[in-house]
């Protein structure tokens, strides 16, 4: 093992190296997901007939010429009908221009389609979810490969099985708002067998549900991986019958290992050791799922502008999952006017007040406060304001 990691972290002092299943995998994600791109077209590799495409592309739907060129390969016409009736149907449906823009860049087959005949019967079937415009147009704008699917073959059938797995119309479409391009998936064959290896490593029925509804891309990969990655989280010593099981093999599966060993810096950068950083993981594993950005933006104000040590935030690593501008500096903002008058004392707890849920945040300052209460709700509000 130690001369495995010195090959692949030749910079790592012997002193450093650790053997257990938490330290493996702080130096080796052996289940990456990776993705790769071809390089973009040049103009010479398309003849002149893509020229009235390239322009509409660029004129029409925003495009850059490379990625006009890029997306004259997927599609293709000599007249701007069809098209422009395509962009018609969107606008008529709610989306802005800039929605419209994204969708497209994003499936330009689209403006192939037909709206009456291919499009409309499947917008029909998401508004009969109940989901509303703005709803929809952000799952379209996300996932717009949907459009491609089949209604009766695809889309239907899997929305009809995945209901079934959570047993709940309005959980599956709470999925669906969350992760689109659920409907593009054969979920029997990737969705189904994963859900089996949880079961066979004792994981409760109720916890499998939470993870289906609220991050059902978790299920999305291949099986023999899938259980890799369950049988590492257990060799970590997660107890397969508590939550942060399934939340510590959502929260491996979603990262590729260099994106992994850059936060593991961006924490050691504020002074967290490698046992704090897999203690931490531990305690809550969407502390690394922060942002490598976000990981330092927060130590940067907390550390820096309020004075805290870096060690307080690694024995509560789910501050880190809060949002720097629209949680922490509003609140933090609020807590320094009450210190500064004398409401609260030094030793009062900032780590509370931070994790406390909204509603009751709000509710403590209007009862605890009350003659200062609307001075300190408005400042909370202009810096609540201020992060939109």
């Amino acid at each position: 093992m130690f001369n495995l990691i010195c090959r692949i972290f030749p910079n790592i002092r012997a002193n450093n190296v650790r053997t257990s299943p938490l330290h493996k995998r702080l130096y080796i994600q052996h289940h990456p997901l990776s993705s790769s791109s071809s390089p973009s077209p040049t103009v010479k590799s398309f003849s002149s007939e893509h020229s009235f495409t390239i322009s509409y592309l660029i004129n029409s739907c925003g495009f850059t010429q490379e990625k006009a060129l890029a997306a004259s390969k997927y599609v293709n016409f000599e007249n701007p009908a069809r098209a422009d009736s395509v962009l018609v149907f969107f606008k008529i449906h709610g989306f802005t221009q800039n929605q419209i823009s994204i969708l497209v860049k994003r499936f330009p087959p689209v403006l192939s389609c037909d709206p009456e005949k291919t499009l409309l019967p499947k917008i029909k079937f998401f508004y009969s979810l109940g989901l509303s415009n703005e709803e929809l147009t952000k799952i379209l704008t996300g996932a717009p490969s949907i459009l491609k699917r089949s209604l009766d073959k695809q889309i239907i059938p899997t929305f009809n099985f995945f209901k079934s797995l959570v047993q709940s119309n309005e959980k599956a479409v709470n999925a669906i708002k969350r992760f689109g391009t659920l409907l593009s998936y054969d979920l029997q064959t990737r969705m189904a067998p994963n859900i089996k290896t949880l079961k066979q490593f004792g994981v409760p029925e109720s916890n499998i549900m939470v993870l289906l509804t609220y991050q059902p891309r978790a299920f999305m990969v291949d099986t023999d991986k899938f259980r890799k990655t369950a049988e590492e989280v257990k060799e970590m010593g997660f107890d397969p019958m508590r939550m942060k099981f399934v939340l510590a093999i959502h929260a491996l599966r979603a990262m590729t290992r260099p994106t992994w060993e850059k936060k593991v810096e961006a924490y050691k950068k504020w002074g967290w050791s490698e046992d704090e950083i897999l203690v931490a993981f531990g305690k809550h594993p969407f502390c690394m799922m922060a942002s490598e950005d976000k990981i330092l933006g927060i130590m940067e104000f907390l550390v820096n502008k309020m004075g805290w040590e870096s060690s307080v935030l690694a024995k509560r690593p789910g501050l880190m999952t809060l949002s720097l501008s629209k949680r922490i500096i509003p609140r933090c903002s609020v807590y320094e006017v009450m210190l500064s008058k004398g409401l609260i004392k030094k030793k009062y707890s900032l780590v509370r007040l931070l994790e406390c849920p909204e509603k009751q945040f709000v509710n403590n300052i209007s009862k605890s406060y009350e003659e200062e209460a609307p001075e300190l709700l408005k400042l909370y509000q202009e810096k609540l304001d201020f992060s939109k």
